[in-house]
């Protein structure tokens, strides 16, 4: 009698496995829109990101005093912020817009570095043209980000 549970056990034990290898995962659904509360978050950042954006204009002013240790200490200072705010609104895009706000942040860094590089060339001219593009950058950034929703019904 005993040799009979532990086969059932077995037959058992081999259904089980059978059944539970035929069914179908979850596939886990991907939103394709925002919700209120999703652009909410994401715009808590916006207008740090718009204002350190406009703050960048301090650059061509150090420029044109040849003041390079300035322009260096600008980009490890409130630009590092920029980068940091840009990568927190990043995880909250959808997929599709976090692969273009990661590629704005990367040509920001890029053009970046290219700053402090020519900063400490002394080359303005190799500073204004990787300037303009880090700006360019900020701007691919910030049309990704999802714009705040109107405020349903008549008031």
């Amino acid at each position: 009698m005993a040799r009979y549970r532990s086969i059932l056990s077995l037959i058992l034990v081999i259904v089980a496995t059978f059944l539970v290898s035929c069914g179908s995962p979850t596939v886990s659904k991907v939103t394709k829109t925002y919700t209120a509360a999703q652009v909410e978050q994401i715009q808590q950042y916006v207008p740090d990101i718009v204002a350190l954006r406009d703050r960048m204009s301090e650059i061509p002013t150090f420029i044109k005093r040849s003041d390079w240790i300035n322009v260096s200490n600008f980009i490890h200072g409130p630009i590092a912020e920029l980068r940091l705010k840009m990568t927190y609104v990043t995880r909250n895009l959808l997929p599709n817009d976090q692969q273009t706000a990661r590629e704005a942040i990367r040509g920001l860094l890029d053009h970046l570095v290219k700053i402090e590089e020519a900063a400490q060339e002394g080359n303005a001219q190799q500073v204004v043209l990787n300037y303009r593009e880090a700006v360019a950058d900020i701007n691919t950034f910030l049309e990704v980000v999802p714009q705040p929703m109107a405020a349903s019904g008549a008031e």
